[in-house]
């Protein structure tokens, strides 16, 4: 399957079988390798310190249909898949992941409700917030992250380790034994924790001034930001 660009025009329904046969047809590799292309150009213009070709290149990688294609795979192959979120949307088949990529755009893109649930803590009374997102907007994520991660990745501290790709905990503690194991080392490490970090922090904020933030988000960060939550 050429999946450099979508065959069908947008909103043209196609039966079942043919959204099937679509989606089995396609060549990962070629779909993979085309993603890390342009992975690899945003970071080369991050290092150069070209911004203009930096937003120009996220703006092609959001909109390439082969990074559609490798979100949608992305979504659906996690566990949090069998999970739906207030939609009760789940892609499950083949036919629902290709007319899931066909449909996948920021265009009037704007994120729906979280569905707030409460699980328990291992071996605690209290329960921990868990927020879901849609299937689609999971999709939107993982699109918008193929575009964000090639510049923070070449702009983050060499140093920080949580949430990084092709990092670990053992690299962390690698880290930290060159920093202690010396004669001058300092002698005590402080361990800190924000509270409700994530939900009480300005996320419009971070957005307007992080570097990496893709243009169609830039534009207008409460697309992503202020979509609230739904409690079941």
């Amino acid at each position: 399957m050429n999946a450099s660009n979508s065959t069908t025009p947008t909103g043209e329904r196609l039966a079942n079988t043919q959204l099937k046969i679509q989606w089995e047809d396609i060549n990962w590799k070629t779909v993979t390798d085309n993603v890390n292309r342009l992975q690899v150009r945003i970071t080369k213009a991050v290092n150069q310190g070209n911004r203009h070709s930096v937003k120009r290149l996220q703006y092609l990688l959001t909109h390439s249909f082969y990074a559609k294609l490798l979100a949608i795979k992305k979504v659906t192959q996690n566990k949090g898949t069998r999970t739906a979120g207030i939609d009760g949307e789940k892609w499950t088949t083949p036919e629902a992941k290709m007319n899931a990529a066909l449909n996948l755009s920021d265009k009037k893109y704007k994120a729906e409700p979280l569905r707030r649930v409460y699980i328990e803590k291992y071996g605690k009374k209290e329960k921990r917030p868990l927020s879901i997102p849609t299937m689609h907007d999971r999709a939107m994520q993982a699109l918008y992250a193929f575009a964000l991660n090639p510049v923070a990745e070449a702009t983050a501290d060499r140093a920080s380790f949580g949430f990084r790709k092709n990092r670990s905990t053992h690299d962390a503690c690698e880290q930290a034994f060159n920093c202690l194991s010396k004669k001058n080392s300092a002698r005590w490490v402080l361990e800190g924790d924000i509270k409700g970090c994530f939900d009480k922090c300005d996320k419009i904020s971070c957005i307007m001034n992080c570097q990496c933030a893709v243009p169609s988000i830039w534009d207008d960060p409460t697309k992503v930001c202020e979509n609230g939550n739904v409690f079941v």
